[in-house]
């Protein structure tokens, strides 16, 4: 008998490539996401967390990666390091190695990735890394992602009566819809700060707006609004990597309802987002259900994401749940006492 001895694939480098170059490389992935470019390590690293990004490959060639979020657990004990809506690897064993990277450079007593709608967890090697679902997830679980590759009649015939109805009527109205600059700011985080108290809802403060709109507008977003008559009606952040755009953040006013200014400005954010060559539009979090539960709920509850769902339910998008949030313990105790602490606090 013969036997074969097995090589253990040598550990990949560590390399710390430029900002310009990690986003360059996200954005040539075919799953490239918003929440992985550096600067949304810069936007959330300004506000309570730190970020890095761990790259393995050679110097001016990455092989693998993920923007990393860090922030310390309650009771000091350590600290989670979260990677969103990623990260990059060729195959199963490069994630392997993506994984074990980071939590050696980290030395993070918590491990989270959510790994997005676009990836499924057995594609990413969660479980045989050591990985298992949490409940604690950070980013929305659920969504609905519109098609819009199509001519603009057929993304409207996929929409309800009702959808089309409001937007059609919106278009005729004097409604203006325009890009919005830095300048219009203020005016942006009063609804935003009206639409919060209306709707009872937490929404960031003008600062958070302020960074967002100074790093990622106008490469790879646009703030829109909707005016009539020098009154701001509604007004959106929209942003766009690869082939889809994502709605994130939107607020608008209760005057003037029968205009119907946040139907006309979603489709002006559809038509943006068309002309920069945009596949999809992802609505951005609906509540973590299926379809029958939420078409036989939504009219009774308004609590959480259920408040947006009427909404968004009627723009003919298809529903899409991801692999949720996935854990991997750097410290057997420390994560014990976390997953406890969700038992408790559920």
């Amino acid at each position: 008998m013969t036997f074969v001895m097995r090589r253990k694939a040598p550990p990949a480098r560590v390399i710390n490539p430029s900002a310009d170059a990690w986003d360059d490389f996200v954005s040539a992935q075919p799953r490239a996401h918003l929440l992985q470019l550096q600067r949304w390590g810069d936007l959330k690293s300004r506000f309570a967390w730190e970020a890095r990004t761990i790259a393995l490959g050679e110097p001016g060639a990455i092989q693998a990666g993920a923007l990393v979020l860090m922030k310390p657990l309650p009771l000091r004990l350590g600290k989670m390091a979260y990677v969103p809506m990623g990260g990059y690897a060729p195959d199963a064993a490069g994630y392997a190695q993506l994984w074990d990277a980071i939590q050696a450079e980290t030395k993070a007593a918590l491990l989270k990735v959510e790994p997005g709608r676009l990836r499924s967890a057995e594609e990413m090697g969660l479980e045989s890394a050591g990985f298992e679902p949490s409940r604690q997830t950070v980013q929305p679980r659920r969504t609905l992602v519109i098609d819009i590759g199509d001519a603009d009649d057929e993304i409207m015939r996929r929409m309800s009566q009702g959808t089309r109805r409001k937007i059609r009527k919106s278009l005729r109205s004097e409604i203006e819809y325009r890009r919005g600059s830095d300048g219009d700011l203020a005016s942006f985080n009063r609804l935003m700060r009206q639409t919060g108290e209306r709707n009872a809802f937490g929404v960031h403060n003008a600062a958070y707006f302020e960074t967002v709109f100074e790093l990622f507008i106008p490469q790879y977003g646009a703030l829109l609004l909707a005016q009539h008559a020098g009154e701001l009606l509604a007004a959106i952040m929209v942003f766009a990597l690869g082939d889809t755009a994502w709605y994130l953040y939107g607020a608008s006013s209760r005057a003037k309802g029968n205009l119907y200014a946040s139907y006309g400005i979603q489709w002006a954010a559809i038509q943006w987002a068309k002309e920069r060559g945009c596949q999809y539009y992802d609505l951005w979090g609906v509540p973590d259900y299926d379809e029958t539960t939420l078409e036989a709920q939504f009219r009774d509850r308004s609590d959480g994401l259920w408040g947006v769902y009427g909404f968004k339910r009627g723009w003919g998008g298809n529903l899409r749940r991801s692999a949720g949030a996935w854990d991997r313990a750097g410290n057997p105790l420390i994560y014990a006492g976390y997953r406890a602490a969700l038992r408790l606090r559920h």
